[in-house]
């Protein structure tokens, strides 16, 4: 990291912040100036499934994977430490921004059939985006190409899902109709019913589920330990 700078109106400034895992850079060249006053955020791949194949695509390359491979630990093992590290890593964030909301915006809380409906999406979401993160792997050659296409793929999705920007009824119709055939807009619809009041549908449930299972049976069958030169 640079030198701080002589410009008093920052509460925090950075230049050229660089971050490198051995030989693999993650960070390279950021410049971040924030004033008193001012509400930043800061967006980057986060989620379990992103999170997931990227972290695995730096791990590979840096030859992690290839040294736990040589351990006793079994793979299965692995994966489902991977899956529990995802849910757990859910709820947390979860809690935290229901108290945050709870807290500072009064915000109503689902109980009773609504609770158990939103833990239940939850858990099947984190479980099977983190496992759909193990799959993309076998298509990321090298850690540089990780961020650019875990985002290609996802990013896409989440605004044709209307996670964005909401879908109106007058979309067009092959915008609904892609939308539901990926997990994306059923995890959405089943997280959002237990806080807005909408219909829940177990059949959400069963498809973002059945993308989870089908993501892992690929992830045993192409999933690499190796790094890719």
């Amino acid at each position: 990291m640079a030198e701080p700078t002589s410009d008093t109106s920052a509460v925090i400034q950075v230049s050229g912040l660089t971050k490198s895992y051995g030989d693999v850079r993650a960070v390279a060249g950021i410049d971040l100036r924030i004033a008193r006053g001012e509400v930043f955020a800061l967006l980057g791949p986060n989620g379990a499934g992103k999170t997931t194949a990227i972290g695995l695509a730096f791990q590979r390359d840096a030859g992690v994977l290839k040294r736990t491979n040589g351990t006793p630990l079994p793979s299965a093992v692995f994966f489902t430490a991977k899956v529990l590290h995802a849910l757990l890593v859910s709820l947390l964030l979860v809690a935290i921004t229901v108290t945050f909301g709870k807290v500072l915006y009064q915000a109503e809380i689902p109980a009773g059939a609504p609770l158990f409906q939103f833990l239940v999406i939850l858990m099947v979401g984190a479980a099977s985006f983190c496992a759909l993160g193990f799959a993309i792997t076998a298509v990321i050659p090298n850690a540089d190409a990780a961020a650019p296409i875990v985002n290609a793929t996802i990013l896409p999705l989440m605004f044709l899902s209307g996670v964005f920007i909401p879908i109106g009824d007058n979309a067009p119709a092959w915008i609904t109709w892609v939308a539901r055939i990926f997990p994306v807009k059923h995890f959405a619809d089943g997280i959002q019913a237990g806080f807005l009041g909408t219909a829940f549908h177990w059949s959400d449930v069963l498809v973002v589920g059945a993308w989870g299972i089908a993501a892992l049976l690929l992830s045993m069958r192409y999933f690499s330990w190796e790094p890719r030169t």
